[in-house]
């Protein structure tokens, strides 16, 4: 069996056709600008490609109602439309890349993976806001969190490195990049994460402002007279990293604070900071700390932010071993040998997670 992995972020398109053994056979990946998708590029690929034997495809939304992989029908389709207002930056995108796959692929099943559905079962106490009743029901106001395939992925793959079942296990998986979130995991299951109603709750990110005061934002609509839609793209596309620095690649970030930018070191300390107690937050709602776990683009490649971050763990148990933190590629154990929690790099495999998760219903179809 091949499957189409088809994973459409905010900025970028990449599909993967992984075969037996989740063996890579095809890749393409295109900068999605504002013109959209490459329709011609997508076609001159998938076309010169194996035909699949299905498709899956990355779903940021699932809202209540999508709690594990679907097939897509025309009702599933109308219902993941009508989400699009819960996630107006990535549902479109999303659609948008369904549209064009299936155009092409007509006769093949398609599956909605979903960064939701991870999180759905979360305990009632991390997953409610305390706000008016209605707004819970009526609005479906609730935390969702997100990056659910990336976490699902590491964690599975952190209890096969440390040779112990999911069973009894807490992990902390820190998914860092353009776009960032933690999850606490135990036994295999979301129990909290970072980012809630929206994917702006939680850490400072590249251009996401992270958590804020609510009052600030009335404070802003009342007093200085912004409107709803000035908020939300400043919050959205002008805060985090870009606010502070000037850029939101961390890469930059830290070659501007090494050389004594003082602008760049504060945006690299807050996102330090921010990360490290969301760590700590994390580990108290999973009970303690077995493993942590980076990945992401920051996460896998910034050694610098790993060795931020566990200096301010050790209290926790985590202890890094410098030689491995700093040359680790792939899936790597960079804690000391003798460390009370397991540190870990796992690169993010997405792609992984939505080939078993499709593999798996259609199986079963």
């Amino acid at each position: 069996m091949q499957t189409l992995v088809v994973n459409a972020g905010s900025s970028s398109l990449k599909l993967r056709l992984l075969g037996e053994g989740q063996q890579l056979v095809r890749t393409l990946d295109q900068s999605v600008g504002g013109s959209g998708i490459d329709a011609k590029e997508l076609a001159d690929g998938i076309g010169s490609w194996p035909r699949p034997n299905a498709v899956g495809h990355r779903i940021v939304h699932g809202g209540t109602r999508f709690t594990r992989p679907v097939l897509i029908d025309a009702a599933v389709e109308q219902a993941l439309r009508e989400l699009t207002d819960l996630a107006p930056l990535h549902q479109p995108k999303s659609l948008a890349a369904y549209d064009a796959v299936s155009a092409l692929l007509r006769d093949v099943p398609a599956v909605a993976c979903f960064d939701t559905a991870f999180h759905a079962a979360m305990p009632p106490a991390a997953a409610t806001y305390a706000v008016p009743r209605r707004w819970r029901e009526h609005y479906g106001v609730r935390r969702y969190g997100f990056h659910g395939l990336s976490h699902r992925y590491a964690s599975r793959r952190a209890a096969g490195m440390v040779a112990r079942p999911v069973e009894g296990l807490r992990i902390v998986t820190c998914h860092l990049g353009a776009g960032a979130s933690l999850t606490a995991v135990v036994d295999g299951r979301s129990v909290d994460t970072t980012m809630g109603f929206t994917p702006l709750e939680g850490l400072v990110m590249a251009t996401r402002s992270g958590s804020v005061d609510p009052g600030l934002v009335l404070w802003l609509q009342e007093h200085e007279r912004l409107g709803t839609r000035e908020v939300a793209v400043a919050l959205e596309k002008q805060s985090g990293l870009m606010a502070l620095a000037g850029t939101g690649d961390m890469r930059e970030v830290e070659r501007r604070a090494a050389a004594g930018d003082e602008a760049a070191r504060l945006a690299f300390d807050v996102f330090i900071h921010r990360l490290v107690t969301g760590i700590g937050a994390m580990s108290a709602a999973a009970g303690g700390l077995d493993v942590l776990v980076f990945t992401g683009g920051i996460g896998e490649h910034s050694a610098g932010v790993r060795q931020a971050a566990c200096a301010r763990l050790a209290y926790l148990g985590v202890e890094l071993d410098p030689v491995a933190n700093g040359v680790a590629q792939g899936d790597t154990d960079i804690g000391r040998p003798r460390a009370a929690v397991r540190t870990l790099v796992i690169e993010s495999r997405e792609d992984l997670e939505i080939d078993r998760e499709t593999r798996t219903l259609v199986r079963r179809a």
